[in-house]
C-alpha cells in the first residue's frame, strides 16, 4: 500500500468525531490466526456450531474428515446417545483439532496480523474486519448484548474453550460506521483474496489479510475512538471467552476473545419467524375470527409484511396481512413495543395459551433465512396449525435497546449470513 494511502487515511482518522467519548474506547487488536490451508478452506469450514443439531452436524460432516464440526461439534464422533457435554466429547474435540495442525491443514500465522472477511449471498454483501476484542470491554459493558445467555451453554463454550486452548468460532459484532474504516476495507479488498469459495448454502466466502504495520495502527486507532461495539450473533461465545478470562486471571492471550466486526450499515437483520400448534380445537375460520379482536385483517397478496406492526398470518392455506390495531403498542418502552412482544402478549399466550418464551413444543422460531416456504411446509404437513411471518427489527432497534442496557426477548433477530467456524481460531496458550 502506498504513501498516498497512507496520508489519506491518516488525514481521515484525524478529523474529531464528536459522537464518540473521549473516556470510551473499544480496544480492538490484531492476533495471530490458525487459519486452514486456502485448498482446504472450503472443506474445512462448516456451519456455526449452534444452528445445526448434532444430526444434521453428523449428516453434513459424513465422509469429510476435514470438516470442523468434528472441533466444535465432536459428539457427531462419539456413539449416538452420549451426551455431547461429558468429558469425553471435549477431548475429542481437541484431538480432531490437533489433528488439523499435525496434517498441516491448519497453520499458525507467525505474527499479530488483521483479516478481512467477505461474505456475498445474492445482493447482499457484507465484509468485516477479522480481530481480538477486550474481555475486560464485554465485562463494562463497552461491547454490549441484546439477548440473555443460558448458563448451561455458556459452561458449554467454557468448557470446549478450555479443552481446545483456543477459540475456534468467532463472535459476530458491529460498530457504527466510520468513513476511514470503510474506505480501508474498500482499498483492500481490490486485491485477489487469499480464501475464496462457495458454501453449499450458496454463500460465498472471501479472506484478505493486513500484515502492513501502518495499517495494522491505523485501525487500532480507528476502534479506539468507537463509543461502542454491539453483538449480533456469538453472545455464549463471547460470555464463554469472558469466563475464561476470569478463570486464567485476566491476563494474557485469554484477556481478549474472537471477532468480526462489520459497520451497522451492511449487516441485516432477517425475521425470526413463528409457527405454532393450536391446542383450542377451533378450527381456521373460527381462529380468525379470533385474531381479528387484535389485527386488521386482510388477504395478503404477499407473505411478508412490509413494516413494523404488521405480521403476514398463514392459516388453512391462505396467507393474511394483519395489522395489530391502534393503541395496542402504546406505554412502554423500545422493548415492549416490538412486534414479537406485542404477538407474544396478546395473540400467543391469550389465543394459544403460550405462555413466556419457556421451552415448548406448541411453537418453532424459524429463521428467516429459510423463507415462507418453510412456514407453509410446515402448517401444511398438519404439525402446525399456523404462521406467523414477522417483520425484523432494525439495527437502530438493536443499538437503541442495548445501549439502553436492556435486552430483546429470545428469538428476535436472525442475522444471515453467519460466520463459518474454522477460518480463523485464536490460540490462547
Amino acid at each position: 500500500m502506498g504513501a498516498e494511502w497512507h496520508g489519506i487515511l491518516r488525514a481521515i482518522c484525524a478529523r474529531p468525531c464528536y459522537a464518540c467519548p473521549v473516556e470510551t474506547m473499544a480496544v480492538v487488536r490484531p492476533f495471530a490466526a490458525a487459519r486452514p490451508r486456502a485448498d482446504l478452506a472450503a472443506q474445512i469450514s462448516a456451519p456455526p456450531y449452534d444452528v445445526v443439531s448434532t444430526d444434521e452436524a453428523r449428516k453434513l460432516a459424513a465422509g469429510n474428515p476435514l470438516s470442523f464440526l468434528h472441533v466444535s461439534k465432536p459428539e457427531i464422533d462419539l456413539t449416538p446417545g452420549h451426551d455431547p457435554r461429558a468429558p469425553a466429547a471435549y477431548a475429542v474435540g481437541a484431538r480432531n483439532f490437533m489433528r488439523l495442525f499435525e496434517i498441516g491443514a491448519l497453520m499458525r500465522d507467525p505474527e499479530p496480523r488483521f483479516y478481512l472477511y467477505r461474505q456475498q449471498v445474492a445482493d447482499h454483501a457484507q465484509v468485516g474486519i477479522v480481530a481480538t476484542v477486550s474481555c475486560a470491554d464485554y465485562i463494562n459493558g463497552v461491547v454490549k448484548r441484546h439477548e440473555l445467555t443460558h448458563e448451561d451453554v455458556v459452561a458449554d463454550r467454557t468448557r470446549h474453550i478450555e479443552a481446545l486452548n483456543a477459540q475456534t468460532g468467532p463472535a459476530f459484532l458491529f460498530y457504527r460506521a466510520r468513513p476511514a474504516l470503510d474506505a480501508l476495507v474498500e482499498n483492500q479488498i481490490q486485491t485477489p483474496p487469499e480464501i475464496d469459495f462457495v458454501a453449499d448454502d450458496g454463500v460465498r466466502h472471501s479472506t484478505w489479510t493486513i500484515s502492513d504495520g501502518a495499517i495494522i495502527k491505523l485501525i487500532e486507532t480507528e476502534f479506539a475512538s468507537v463509543p461502542a461495539l454491539y453483538i449480533a450473533d456469538g453472545h455464549h461465545r463471547t460470555a464463554a471467552a469472558a469466563a475464561v478470562h476470569r478463570n486464567r486471571g485476566g491476563t494474557g492471550p485469554s484477556s481478549v476473545f474472537l471477532a468480526v466486526l462489520f459497520p451497522h450499515n451492511r449487516v441485516r437483520i432477517l425475521p425470526y419467524n413463528r409457527v405454532v400448534k393450536d391446542a383450542t380445537g377451533w378450527h381456521g375460520s373460527e381462529l380468525l375470527r379470533k385474531l381479528e379482536s387484535v389485527f386488521d385483517i386482510a388477504p395478503a397478496e404477499v407473505p411478508t409484511p412490509k413494516k413494523k406492526r404488521q405480521v403476514c398470518i398463514y392459516l388453512a392455506g391462505r396467507w393474511y396481512l394483519a395489522e395489530f390495531k391502534p393503541g395496542l403498542d402504546s406505554g412502554g418502552g423500545p422493548v415492549e413495543r416490538m412486534d414479537v412482544v406485542l404477538l407474544q402478549r396478546y395473540v400467543l399466550e391469550p389465543v394459544f395459551g403460550i405462555a413466556g418464551q419457556g421451552a415448548t413444543d406448541r411453537i418453532r422460531y424459524v429463521g428467516g433465512a429459510r423463507g415462507t416456504a418453510e412456514l407453509e411446509r410446515l402448517v401444511d404437513s398438519g404439525e402446525y396449525s399456523c404462521a406467523f411471518s414477522m417483520f425484523p427489527p432494525s439495527v437502530e432497534d438493536l443499538m437503541t435497546v442495548a445501549d439502553l442496557g436492556r435486552t430483546m426477548p429470545p428469538k428476535s433477530t436472525w442475522f444471515e449470513p453467519k460466520l463459518r467456524d474454522g477460518l480463523f481460531c485464536h490460540l490462547i496458550e
